[in-house]
C-alpha cells in the first residue's frame, strides 16, 4: 500500500467510524495536537539519561494512538480508562516523594531531555485546550480530558527528574 492515497487532496480526512470531515476541524486539529506530543516525547526519550525515564515516556507513547483513536471515533466506547488515569497518578505520587519541594518557578533548559519534555507538556496543555474546545460543541469522553490533565503533570515532573539528576 502507497503512503500516499490522494483521499485527503480535497482537504477532507476520515475518521475512524469513516466520517468524512474537514482537515481544520477541531477534531483533527486536536489528535494532531497529541501526535505532535507523541513526537516531542520521542525526542525527550532520545535524550534523557535515565532508563527509568526513557521506559516511562515509552509506555506513554504507545497509550497516545489510543487517545488519537477516541478523539478519532464518534459513538465508541474510550480506548483510554479510568485505569491509565490512575496509573498516571500512582507514578506522579512516586515522583513527588524523591523530588525537592519546588520553591520558585523552573526555567526549562536545564537538559536537552527536560527542554523536551517541557516542550511536551505545553505541546500537551494546547491538545487539552483544544479538547476542551472541542467538548463544547461534540461528544467527547471525559476520561479522555482527564487523562491529557494529568499527562502533562506527569511530563512536568519527569522533567524535573532528569534536570534534578542529570549526570
Amino acid at each position: 500500500m502507497s503512503v500516499y492515497t490522494k483521499t485527503g487532496d480535497s482537504g477532507k480526512t476520515s475518521l475512524y467510524t469513516g466520517e468524512r470531515v474537514d482537515k481544520n476541524s477541531i477534531r483533527v486539529q486536536t489528535y494532531g495536537e497529541i501526535d505532535e506530543a507523541n513526537s516531542c516525547l520521542g525526542i525527550a526519550r532520545a535524550f534523557v539519561q535515565d532508563s527509568k525515564v526513557q521506559d516511562k515516556i515509552l509506555e506513554l507513547q504507545k497509550l497516545l494512538p489510543l487517545l488519537m483513536a477516541d478523539l478519532a471515533s464518534h459513538g465508541k466506547d474510550p480506548l483510554i480508562t479510568n485505569e491509565n488515569v490512575e496509573s498516571l497518578e500512582k507514578e506522579m505520587d512516586r515522583l513527588e516523594k524523591i523530588l525537592p519541594p519546588i520553591n520558585s518557578f523552573i526555567i526549562p533548559g536545564s537538559s536537552r531531555a527536560g527542554a523536551f519534555l517541557d516542550l511536551a507538556r505545553t505541546t500537551i496543555r494546547r491538545a487539552e485546550r483544544s479538547f476542551c474546545a472541542l467538548s463544547i460543541s461534540e461528544d467527547t469522553h471525559e476520561v479522555d480530558r482527564i487523562f491529557l490533565n494529568r499527562l502533562s503533570d506527569l511530563c512536568f515532573l519527569l522533567m524535573r527528574v532528569e534536570d534534578e539528576f542529570k549526570s
